[in-house]
């Protein structure tokens, strides 16, 4: 079967420093993986890669067996490619039904004229509407994204990337900045989400990834250094001596 998302011998240079080193991945569809790594093991680099936000020096980036690795972030939207970022760039002032619904209308074609005609803007608010219903927020629909706790602010970012329909959702540290009482808030949406659109977390909470994920990248120094279910990752020695470790220490 052809995965939704795959990379082949990624490789990205700044120079004489090398972030990322031949990295060969896969992403099936309604795949729900986790990518780990210490900080600074070139996991960032890897999803800026994936969406076209950077140009790797070498390899390949395909979606549904479509070579990418050429086409900008915008396109790559258009072709399924959602993501979310580690600091959320949501417009606070604004509703959360409005700041989703701003989403949808883009793919829709219809954000530059988002308040006509009066059928496509109700389209695309019943849309935005059935989103947040998804991820439990529709109770904050009418409220200001400034006002809500931060992880609820992250599931408005998760509502805006699904707005796009994207067939692969990158999650950039979903739970960064949220308080461990509201962390299961995000496991409980992410367990909502569609079920075939494959998922990728970059997460340092290891509760979130090992609960979440059926499959674990561990990425070292730029390098994959193993991939594997969540009780091959929690078992294997040089993950615990890489990272696991430092986690149960920090």
């Amino acid at each position: 079967m052809t995965p939704v998302l795959e990379t082949r011998g990624l490789c990205k240079s700044f120079g004489a420093l090398t972030v990322a080193d031949n990295i060969h991945f896969r992403l099936d569809a309604g795949a729900r993986h986790a990518l780990i790594g210490p900080n600074g093991a070139g996991k960032t680099t890897f999803v800026n890669m994936l969406t076209g936000r950077l140009a790797p020096s070498s390899g390949q980036v395909l979606l549904g067996g479509e070579d990418i690795t050429r086409l900008g972030q915008a396109a790559r939207v258009k072709r399924g490619i959602g993501r979310t970022f580690q600091i959320n760039t949501l417009f606070r002032n604004m509703s959360v039904l409005d700041n989703v619904a701003l989403g949808v209308a883009e793919r829709h074609g219809t954000a530059g004229r988002f308040w006509r005609p009066a059928r496509v803007y109700e389209r695309v608010r019943k849309e935005a509407h059935d989103l947040l219903v998804m991820l439990g927020l529709e109770d904050d629909a009418g409220g200001r994204v400034g006002d809500l706790p931060y992880g609820k602010q992250r599931l408005v970012e998760i509502a805006i990337a699904l707005g796009l329909q994207p067939r692969v959702l990158l999650l950039d540290e979903p739970a960064a900045g949220v308080p461990s009482l509201e962390s299961g808030r995000i496991l409980q949406a992410l367990n909502r989400l569609p079920a075939d659109i494959a998922i990728l977390i970059i997460e340092h909470d290891m509760d979130l990834v090992f609960r979440f994920a059926w499959r674990i990248t561990v990425l070292v120094e730029g390098e994959v250094l193993v991939e594997g279910t969540p009780e091959e990752i929690a078992s294997d020695r040089r993950v615990q001596q890489v990272y696991l470790g430092e986690q149960r220490n920090g």
